[in-house]
């Protein structure tokens, strides 16, 4: 193997947006980083996802095409 071809791998901060913060190991240059969404507030994570359909149109392309991709 050759020597020093290796990033520096350290320890990085990361704040969430919903005030959660955790560590984890990163080659990046940053000592912190910044993300909008994490495991404690995606909702797909959380269990609270939802699909919004406030005009009916998931509705209306089944009726319309609904069909044709059942075999």
């Amino acid at each position: 193997m050759k020597n020093d071809i290796h990033p520096d791998y350290h320890e990085v901060a990361i704040n969430c947006s919903c005030g959660n913060k955790f560590t984890t190991r990163s080659a990046m240059e940053k000592e912190s980083f910044h993300v909008e969404v994490c495991s404690e507030c995606h909702p797909f994570y959380t269990g609270k996802q939802k699909i919004v359909d406030s005009t009916g149109r998931v509705d209306k392309f089944n009726q319309k095409f609904g069909n044709m991709f059942k075999r």
